[in-house]
């Protein structure tokens, strides 16, 4: 993991900003989450989170089902990770591979908010699988970008560290 600097860093802002911006489109109702894919300076690819198709009638998180879930798995909605990697394929398959994946959260008045650790193997594994090579978040110390193999790597970590 590298935290950026210079242009580097005033480029993964402009890219955050973005990522932000589709958060504020995110319908769920835990946490407000956006994702830009960029290659070659270009948005290739975005997201936010919400429940599938964006139907009200597909969120079960409001239902109690009692079991316990993992922490990446407490929502019925589809991670801005998930959407943004399926837009890319969609719309720009041949520019995914080596590109830069922008994660981000904003509170409900739309401030950008700052990243924890890597958790969520599912949204590493998409994107490692996908083509990915880096994984972008904002942390208290700054701008982080991830290797994509690390990132994953860095998730299962945090899971196995949580369950103790």
């Amino acid at each position: 993991m590298d935290y950026l600097k210079d242009q580097k860093e005033k480029d993964a802002i402009k890219w955050m900003n973005q990522a932000a911006k589709m958060a504020e489109k995110a319908l769920c109702f835990k946490a407000k989450c956006g994702t830009v894919i960029v290659k070659d300076g270009e948005v290739i690819g975005e997201g936010y989170n919400a429940p599938p198709l964006d139907r009200e009638e597909n969120r079960t998180c409001d239902k109690e089902f009692g079991f316990g879930k993992p922490k990446y798995d407490r929502t019925c909605c589809m991670h801005a990770e998930w959407r943004a990697i399926m837009d890319a394929l969609k719309t720009n398959p041949e520019k995914i591979m080596g590109s830069k994946l922008y994660f981000t959260r904003v509170d409900n008045g739309g401030k950008l908010k700052k990243s924890g650790k890597p958790y969520c193997t599912v949204c590493s594994r998409m994107a490692l699988d996908a083509g990915i090579d880096k994984f972008i978040l904002w942390h208290e110390k700054g701008i982080c970008e991830y290797d994509t193999e690390e990132y994953n790597r860095l998730s299962y970590g945090y899971v196995h560290e949580n369950r103790i």
